[in-house]
């Protein structure tokens, strides 16, 4: 399979369809292998119009939704980026183009080492994965200028909130299937705004059920 060719297509029959205008962002999807991050036996069908299941649950996110999700971030090239269930690191990837440094939290030890290889391979040397409770974020790095949550969420967590630095935006989809809606939560001198910005729906992300809500 071609699949510089299928990556292209993807682009500019996926992506480019949906909005999503910023050139930075636009060659770092064509930059980025993505049959590298999905499992082996399914890297023929790495740029489908779809989510790629990665096992145990878990799901490489639609390039579509993702990079309308990217675009509303707004990463700048000194940004510090969370990405909060990276999976097999493909998102990392992409933002590792665009921001300063990322840190690409995952809860699965298995898809952590996955991604680990998987950021080495595309030469991401300003990517970091660390391992832990996804809800709970990265306190250790904090604060970051970008939280993108990778997979939809009843609510968005306190812990995750706190760990915005001021001026900060997290990005994330609530609610599930047709009722999902891209969010950015933006931290101003402390205070917390909350603004709805398209109808999005993606596959849920384990890990944050029960979390007591951010409210305002």
């Amino acid at each position: 399979m071609d699949f510089e060719a299928a990556r292209t297509k993807m682009v500019d029959n996926q992506i480019r369809t949906t909005d999503v205008t910023d050139l930075r962002i636009l060659r770092s999807f064509l930059a980025v292998p993505r049959e590298r991050f999905v499992p082996e036996a399914r890297r023929d069908l790495a740029y489908i119009d779809g989510d790629l299941p990665l096992g145990e649950g878990r799901f490489l996110m639609e390039a579509s939704p993702f990079a309308r999700l990217v675009q509303l971030a707004g990463i700048g090239p000194d940004d510090r980026v969370l990405v909060v269930g990276c999976g097999t690191a493909y998102s990392a990837a992409i933002l590792s183009r665009l921001a300063g440094s990322v840190v690409a939290l995952e809860s699965n030890p298995d898809l952590a080492v996955a991604a680990r290889d998987n950021l080495a391979a595309v030469a991401a040397g300003n990517c970091t994965v660390a391992e832990g409770a996804l809800a709970e974020g990265c306190a250790d790095r904090a604060p970051y200028d970008v939280i993108l949550v990778e997979g939809a969420v009843d609510s968005v967590p306190k812990a995750l909130v706190g760990q915005l630095a001021d001026g900060g935006r997290l990005i994330v989809v609530e609610g599930h299937g047709n009722a999902g809606f891209a969010v950015v939560y933006l931290n101003e001198e402390g205070v917390i705004s909350r603004r709805p910005a398209f109808n999005c729906s993606v596959k849920s992300l384990a890990g944050f059920a029960q979390v007591p809500t951010f409210t305002f």
